[in-house]
């Protein structure tokens, strides 16, 4: 049987985990295979929220295996407590997850480059990193002299290789104005620290490549769980202002090992809004009360940082992009029930640049910044839609905005999500969602 993917369409917290989440039970393998500990996934189960930053999204079904793939850039420590809080909450990760040896490390010297870093500034903006060391790790995974990956953990020349890392970093990042005696250059010390994360993580550790393609000869469904936006692709989205994997559906094969030819459904998630987190040029931001109005209704603060995201109304030009991108077959449009405290509702159809109408996703920040969003307004439903379980309990008004979102992606929602709960989400056939035949 073939695979899906859930991609993010947006600048990242679109409520992939939710939907991950929820689909997980129609597969036997949930797979991160990009990204890091700057994915804030949060699940909502009842009474119980979970959010998860390296573990995938399926680790509350004890029957799907999990896997981390090479793509994923690890911070040991993170992902140690994660899955120790887990555990306290009666949920053993232990059993089905499997983490990639090939999959790098961040070390503490990656986070404190990253500091140093985000002191610079890009087109008189900062970058809006998360200071978890993410892009400092991928620079030195595609340098490769520095980097450190799972399988050296059990290495036994772990000490010594740690200790020439830090020898070249020290000169590196002290010239960048680093203090020689921090801690995260003390060699011996991350040495031990090292040792630690080897002992904690002995046995989940593996080859996950060819587990996953051992788990396609054998017929099992994969469930491909994206992090972070597609907006914020190093290579295709909103350069410099992205993140540093692929987190476009074109990364999927490279981070998780998996041949393109095993994907079938590819399943776009984007909020009925706009949000941003971090600088970079954002058409339709809203730096007025209804922003605020949306940040407050949608509850946008960021699961890994908790600084408050930047709102605006729906942007179809950069969605379709996205959709077209990372060849969405169906859209899953979440956070409808935020729209539904107001009389009118803006999404941009185009953009006028230097005073010409542009319908295509410009390539550069630059041009972006100067795109003015020409919009298109839709009656508001102003009617709580919190309590709708099928699409008939949704108001016409409601249909009509679903409509038109799909009209300018050019792909039908076959999911709508009207709240954060599990029950909050609406299928228009859950079935023929997941048929994984052929398209």
């Amino acid at each position: 049987m073939p695979a899906a993917c859930v991609i993010g369409l947006q600048w990242g917290d679109e409520a992939k985990g939710k939907l991950v989440d929820l689909l997980a039970p129609d597969h036997d393998c949930v797979v991160r295979y990009q990204g890091g500990a700057n994915a804030g996934h949060t699940v909502v189960s009842g009474s119980e929220v979970y959010k998860l930053h390296h573990v995938p999204s399926g680790i509350l079904h004890s029957q799907v295996k999990n896997f981390i793939t090479p793509g994923v850039v690890i911070e040991p420590t993170t992902l140690i407590g994660e899955l120790s809080g887990l555990e306290k909450r009666g949920i053993n990760p232990r059993v089905n997850l499997t983490i990639s040896e090939r999959a790098h490390l961040v070390m503490p010297w990656h986070l404190l480059e990253d500091e140093l870093m985000n002191r610079l500034l890009v087109q008189g903006e900062n970058i809006g990193t998360t200071l978890r060391g993410i892009g400092p790790c991928y620079r030195d995974k595609v340098g490769r002299t520095f980097a450190v990956r799972a399988a050296d953990l059990m290495q036994p020349d772990l000490e010594e290789r740690i200790a020439n890392v830090v020898e070249a970093k020290r000169t590196l990042l002290v010239g960048m104005g680093a203090d020689a005696a921090d801690p995260r250059l003390d060699a011996q010390a991350i040495a031990e620290t090292a040792k630690g994360w080897a002992e904690q993580l002995r046995g989940l550790i593996g080859d996950t490549t060819n587990c996953l393609l051992d788990e396609l000869d054998d017929g099992k469904r994969l469930l491909m769980e994206g992090a972070q936006g597609s907006l914020l692709d190093i290579d295709h989205g909103t350069f410099p202002f992205v993140t540093s994997s692929n987190s476009s559906g074109v990364g999927i094969s490279s981070g998780s090992g998996v041949p393109a030819k095993w994907l079938k459904r590819v399943i776009g998630v984007a909020k009925a809004y706009s949000t941003r987190v971090g600088g970079g040029p954002f058409p339709t931001e809203l730096n007025c009360e209804v922003g605020q109005k949306i940040r407050d209704l949608g509850n946008e603060y960021g699961t890994t940082t908790g600084r408050p995201r930047r709102c605006g109304w729906f942007d179809a030009v950069a969605v379709r992009y996205t959709a077209r991108l990372s060849g969405i077959d169906s859209l899953a449009l979440m956070m409808m029930d935020v729209l539904a405290h107001f009389d009118e509702i803006q999404v941009c159809v185009a953009y006028d640049i230097d005073g010409q109408r542009v319908e295509h996703f410009p390539c550069d920040a630059a041009t972006l910044r100067r795109a003015k969003p020409i919009y298109e307004t839709l009656p508001g439903w102003k009617q709580d839609v919190t309590g709708a379980r099928t699409m008939d309990d949704l108001p016409e008004l409601a249909h009509r905005y679903l409509e038109r979102i799909s009209e300018l992606i050019g792909v039908p929602v076959k999911v709508v999500s009207v709240g954060p709960d599990r029950e909050q989400t609406i299928f228009t056939d859950r079935e023929d969602l997941m048929r994984l035949d052929g398209i």
